[in-house]
């Protein structure tokens, strides 16, 4: 039996905390948070800072793990990189870990490489801000080089934008840095990609649907497959491989954000060297037939990802949508009450749903990643019919606010 320590165990790693105890692994889950859901789920639960390399190392050696791993935490990366180093344990190192969680060096790294990305600029004051619109032009995006879900980021249209967002995007970065980078019009696209001996291969790729305003970078649907005409969609896998390989990924689960332009262009927005989260993983299982939790459980662990576990088995058209208030179904307020989730469950096509609301929730308007309080997952013939049923099922979700 082969000892596994995750790296946090909130509602998001919780499910495969399950799967890996599932497929016969010892598990050690640790979380800053004593109440994280998914260290009931371990055999053994720790509370422990998830940042702190240090504390991390020393439970991996008492519990004398045999790989460790996060899923969906995008910061945790460089500290199971580290700690993983250190022990000798499969890892993509520190160096990797850095380009591809440093926004900035990420952006570098691919510039070297000649990726086709938005023109960006480091910002850490106002003079530089002002500086860097000059370079990068408006409209922009502001974010801080260090943060996750949706932390911090702001679409800057003017000066007075970034005047009034920039300590907010500082604030959000441990190291006090933020960067601008042009805005790029058309359709976000998640691409998954499985790295294997160096060599990456696109396994899934889907489109991230967007609401307008101030949470413009959060997905409030993903639908898969990306609708692209062929000549894009070849761009796009080329340009997630070669992303991947750019930032030096060798072994890992990877997820690449692009952008397809209405004249054709591919860019890329970010890479991430983890499980992503926004369900994900649930995605590319039914979508596709491949189960990357599984991969990165191996990856951690030194095993072998055989081609049948990574080729693409199917291509089910599916989507997910989020439950989130406007502009979404849910009404905004504290909960009083949730209603069952049978209606829903039970809706043509839905093979997945669930709801994270609870009485005493705030449901607010949506600005980042947390502002989703459940999903659902429904399947159909085509893109379009599977995102008219995953619609009409998250209408069902009845909830009541004070």
């Amino acid at each position: 039996m082969s000892g596994v320590l995750f790296v946090g165990a909130g509602r998001h790693q919780r499910a495969a905390i399950v799967q890996a105890r599932q497929r016969g692994h010892r598990v050690v889950a640790v979380d800053s948070d004593p109440a994280a859901p998914g260290l009931a789920h371990a055999d053994v639960a720790e509370v422990a800072d998830i940042r702190d390399a240090a504390a991390i190392e020393e439970l991996a050696r008492r519990h004398r793990s045999d790989g460790v791993l996060t899923v969906v935490l995008d910061g945790a990366v460089p500290v199971v990189a580290a700690v993983t180093e250190r022990l000798g344990l499969p890892s993509i190192g520190s160096e990797v870990a850095h380009r591809i969680t440093h926004k900035l060096a990420m952006r570098r790294t691919l510039s070297e490489e000649g990726l086709p990305q938005p023109p960006f600029a480091a910002v850490r004051s106002l003079a530089e801000g002002r500086a860097a619109i000059q370079t990068v032009g408006l409209p922009a995006v502001l974010k801080p080089v260090d943060s996750e879900g949706q932390r911090g980021l702001f679409r800057i249209g003017d000066a007075g934008d970034l005047e009034s967002n920039l300590h907010a995007a500082l604030a959000e970065s441990r190291g006090h840095e933020a960067m601008l980078e042009a805005y790029v019009e058309g359709t976000e696209m998640n691409a998954i990609v499985v790295a294997r001996g160096g060599e990456p291969r696109l396994v899934a790729l889907s489109d991230r649907l967007r609401p307008p305003g101030p949470g413009f970078g959060v997905a409030w649907a993903h639908v898969h497959p990306a609708r692209i005409h062929s000549d894009q969609l070849a761009a796009a896998e080329r340009t997630a491989e070669r992303s991947v390989a750019a930032l030096g990924l060798r072994d890992g689960v990877a997820l690449a954000q692009l952008v397809a332009t209405p004249d054709g262009d591919v860019v890329v927005l970010e890479v991430a060297a983890r499980v992503p989260g926004g369900q994900m993983a649930d995605l590319v299982r039914h979508a596709v037939g491949v189960d990357i939790v599984d991969l990165a459980l191996r990856f951690a662990l030194g095993e072998e990802a055989p081609d049948e576990l990574v080729e693409p088995r199917h291509s089910q058209p599916l989507a997910i949508r989020f439950l989130t208030a406007a502009p979404g179904q849910l009404p905004l307020g504290r909960v009083t009450r949730v209603g069952a989730l049978g209606p829903t469950l039970s809706a043509a096509g839905v093979v997945q749903a669930e709801t994270y609301l609870t009485p005493g929730t705030v449901v607010g308007p949506v600005r980042r990643a947390g502002d989703r309080h459940g999903y659902v997952l429904a399947i159909a013939d085509t893109t379009v019919e599977a995102l008219d049923r995953a619609d009409h099922a998250a209408g069902l979700v009845t909830v009541e606010v004070e």
